[in-house]
């Protein structure tokens, strides 16, 4: 198996998990003051950004 379809099933199964654990999270944040709120959907929705970075320069090397 490729580096290539390692790092795509893995990116896949990684953002999968990320998405659930965000949306678990989300329903103890929502109903916070607005701040919070978007302090949290803010990190949530950037965080995923670095892992995934590292995964895609790890697979074309």
């Amino acid at each position: 198996m490729s580096r290539r379809s390692i790092a795509l099933l893995a990116g896949t199964g990684g953002f999968l998990a990320y998405v659930v654990l965000v949306l678990l999270l989300a329903d103890h944040v929502l109903g916070l003051h607005w701040t919070l709120e978007f302090l949290f959907f803010a990190v949530a929705g950037i965080a995923w950004v670095w892992p995934a970075k590292w995964l895609i320069a790890w697979a074309l090397r």
